[in-house]
């Protein structure tokens, strides 16, 4: 079930400029750079990016920068070019599938840990009662799975899936997801394709069955902030000190090195298996959309 489909009626010069694929993405992506510039701006101006402003009142204008620029831009997106009410994202879906979204993603970077710790290559010997719970899970957790979800789940893999399909959608979010991640400290190839698989495809599929931002945002959040905070094993090259003071012996290739358990093959095979649930799950459902060989139905819209 598709959130958006050009209007038959829309002139060629609309269809290029304003409703294609590439427009809509190119759209967003200016709209975005644009406000979180401005933003960026208003802050230094009023000194909160430096280092003498008081911490919280810097805590939350970065947290700021995180959800304004992008949940304004798509809002722009689909309430002006799209034309329609972003179900995606309804208040409505916000408490539930966020819930649900949370256990999920506890769920799964616990089943990592455990398999892990299991096989030896997660060992606890302390605690940190004095480990910080608030800003990771403001901006790590939170800030984080609202930007990274608007942009890749619901940009790039729903518009892409739009125009090409779920399978094309599935590898091209996947790949840009592993591709940004590149850059992040102790990435490797290895790791880049890991989380491709991981949080690219996997989140990809979750929202393509579900047509849930607030559920993927949930699986996101809870996925950083248990592994950082709880578990104290670094998020995608980021350290965290942990509730939970551990060591992780043994090859990169089974602990994830100093890049964290997303890099770990154990994180691996168990997202391939949740992936091949979710694609049972759809064909079983029949919503992969295939382009040219179906039409696909369209979410609620708000007629243009």
């Amino acid at each position: 079930m598709l959130a958006y489909r050009t209007p038959a009626d829309a002139p060629k010069w609309k269809r290029r400029a304003l409703y294609s694929p590439l427009a809509r993405i190119v759209i967003f992506a200016l709209l975005a750079a644009a406000i979180l510039f401005l933003m960026s701006l208003g802050v230094a101006a009023l000194g909160l990016d430096q280092k003498s402003a008081p911490v919280m009142a810097r805590r939350i204008s970065y947290f700021l920068r995180q959800l304004v620029p992008f949940l304004g831009a798509y809002l722009f997106l689909v309430y002006v070019i799209e034309k329609r009410r972003p179900v995606e994202i309804a208040w409505r879906k916000v408490i539930p599938d966020g819930a649900i979204g949370l256990a999920a993603g506890l769920l799964f970077i616990s089943s990592v840990v455990a398999v892990l710790w299991l096989v030896g290559s997660y060992v606890v010997t302390g605690t940190n009662p004095e480990v910080e719970w608030v800003r990771p899970l403001l901006l790590a957790g939170l800030g984080t799975a609202i930007a990274e979800e608007i942009v890749f789940r619901g940009v790039l893999f729903r518009i892409t899936e739009e125009g090409l399909g779920t399978w094309p959608a599935v590898l091209v979010s996947a790949l840009f997801f592993g591709g940004v991640h590149i850059m992040n400290p102790g990435a490797t190839v290895w790791s880049s394709v890991a989380i491709a698989i991981e949080a690219g495809a996997l989140l990809g599929l979750a929202y393509h069955v579900t047509r849930s931002l607030p559920l993927v945002m949930g699986i996101h959040m809870a996925w950083n902030f248990s592994q950082g905070t709880l578990f104290g094993i670094p998020v995608s090259g980021n350290g965290e000190k942990g509730f939970l003071v551990s060591t992780r012996p043994g090859p990169d290739w089974l602990s994830g090195g100093s890049f964290g358990a997303e890099a770990s093959v154990v994180a691996v095979l168990i997202s391939v298996i949740a992936s091949a649930a979710l694609i049972a799950y759809a064909r079983r459902h029949g919503t992969i959309f295939v382009r040219g060989k179906q039409s696909a139905p369209i979410m609620e819209t708000v007629p243009s």
